[in-house]
Parts: C-alpha cells; structure tokens; sequence
C-alpha cells in the first residue's frame, strides 16, 4: 500500500491531540512528513508544546514539529481556552517534552517542502485556523502545485456556528487567511459542523479506547472525556463531537463519508457574520464548485478506524 505523505498543521487542542494519535496509529497508510503548529485554541507556544508532547505519547519524537504563525493574518486573535482549558489540553497530565521543536518556520518548511515534492503528491491537513496555509500560498503561490489535496476542518453550514451564530471558530480565528486558501486553486475537502457534529463520543465508544492495553489509548478516553463536558452543557450533545479526527478518518475511508461539489466564500468583513462559510448549496451563484463539503458519515465506522489505531500506538 503506498502511503499518503501528510503535513498535518494543527493547533491543539483536544480534539487535535485525538486526531494526532489516530494519525500516528494509521502508521501503514500515511506518511506524517510534520506536525506544524498554529495559534488557535491556545497560543502559539501551548500549541507547539501540546504538539510534542502528543508525538511523545505515540512514541514519535522522530516527527519534526515545526512552529508557525502566532496570530491571524488582519483579525485579533481568538483562542478557546474556555473550551480546551489554559493548555489545551484539560483532563489528562502534561509533560515537559524532550523533543525540541524544529530550527525551521512551519511556512518556510510548506513552501519549501510543496516545491521539492513531485506535482501533486502531498495532503495538506489543517485542523485549526488557517495562517499557515494562507501564508505560505501568499508568499509563493507556486507552491500549490506540490498539493495533492488540502483536507480540512472547518465551516458550517447546516449547522448553526459554534464561536459565534454564524461561524465555526477555525474559520473565524482568521477568516481572510481562509478565504485565502479557499481561492488558491487546489482540491479541497472541508468536514465542517454538518458532519463533525454526527461523530459524537459515546460511554461505549469511550470506553473500548479505555480498555485498550496500552497508553495512549486510554489518554485518548481521557481526553475526550475532558471535552465532552463542554459540548454537553453548551450544546446540549450527548458526547464530544470528534471535529479533528474526521479529517484523519477521510483519508483512510472516504467511503464513510458523503458530501456534494460546492462553492464556498467566506464572509471576511461583516462585524454579524464575520468567519461565516457561504455555502452555495443549490449552485444559484453560478460561481464554479471549489470544494467538497461533507456533510454526513457513518459514526460507527469511523470510531471503530480510529479505534483500530489507537490500539497501534504504545
């Protein structure tokens, strides 16, 4: 099987922490070339740190982790402690990590990186806002020709927002840098709220990742428990939705998911709706498809990938 080269750029973050495990466990079917961090649900230095420390866990300190933008491209910055608490990652206890962060800025390594590589051959996963990407496309846009696909977490659209009404928070964190990414011509998958929503943690889901007779198994159940506190009492959900896993899910099954070629701006000065993906659903625009949203999957498969690999992991 040919494994699929990833640079995985996240900010985590709980459920990006999840996500990064469940990516480390799918050792057979991608190729992580790095983890670049991202300020977003905390600041950038949280963001790096956490980034290490889950590479650790996995027993990965060999994944370089570059660190990248500290702030949106023109907005103030945004965070979510309220949601990951003041680390990012609430619930489960915090090393200091032994692997050192890499010499080179996460955006000179994209660039540089999309340039070295054979047309079209590397995924890009963004799981937080969107400056690193942005960045790198603006200071040399040549480099899109190195992406095979970007596969992202953001949006909503049959979903209501979850930082503000209209607006899911890695697109409101930096809504210009979005916008950037999403008119930079390569294919692009977006898992939004219409789907993350749909991957809920359950008691029996949770607990099959604590039974696993490892380490990270269980720290993932930890971590998600943590978090699911927070959708349960603002939400009303009955678990945590598994946002930033779903992209990692994606790429190993995309049969799983179903969605529809769509055009997507997003809204970058109304003070209202600022950070809100317009999603021409209907093609009453006339604007050309450039993405493919998701909006439904099979839960049940995708917990049941990501608990395959997370029992992979030591």
């Amino acid at each position: 099987m040919t494994r699929i080269p990833v640079i995985f750029d996240t900010d985590p973050g709980q459920d990006d922490a999840v996500a990064i495990l469940f990516m480390l466990g799918a050792h057979e079917e991608i190729q992580p070339l790095a983890l670049t961090a991202v300020a977003g649900n905390v600041g950038l230095h949280h963001t790096s740190r956490n980034a290490r420390i889950v590479c650790e866990w996995a027993g990965r300190p060999d994944i370089p982790v570059h660190a990248g933008a500290d702030r949106p491209l023109l907005v103030a910055p945004v965070t979510a402690e309220h949601v990951h608490g003041k680390t990012g990652l609430d619930g489960v206890p915090l090393h200091e990590p032994s692997m050192a962060l890499a010499d080179e800025h996460a955006v000179d390594f994209m660039v540089r990186t999309l340039h070295e590589a054979a047309p079209g051959s590397i995924t890009l996963c963004p799981v937080g806002p969107l400056t690193n990407i942005a960045l790198a496309l603006r200071r040399d846009p040549g480099c899109v020709r190195g992406i095979r696909e970007i596969v992202l977490m953001g949006g909503a659209y049959f979903e209501a927002g979850n930082i503000t009404p209209a607006a899911e928070f890695n697109i409101y964190a930096d809504p210009h840098a979005a916008q950037i990414v999403l008119q930079c011509g390569a294919p692009i998958t977006m898992l939004p709220l219409d789907v993350t929503h749909q991957a809920q943690t359950t008691a029996e889901r949770v607990s099959r990742w604590r039974a696993l007779p490892n380490r990270c198994g269980p720290l993932a159940a930890n971590i998600v428990t943590s978090l699911e506190r927070y959708d349960v009492q603002k939400f009303g959900m009955h678990g945590a939705p598994m946002h930033d896993p779903c992209v990692i899910a994606y790429l190993l099954a995309p049969e799983l998911f179903a969605g529809r070629r769509v055009n997507v701006e997003v809204e970058t000065t109304s003070p209202l709706t600022l950070g809100a993906t317009v999603v021409d659903w209907w093609g009453t625009s006339g604007r050309p498809a450039n993405v493919h949203w998701i909006n439904q999957v099979d839960a049940d498969g995708l917990f049941a990938r990501m608990t395959e690999c997370l029992a992979r992991l030591p």
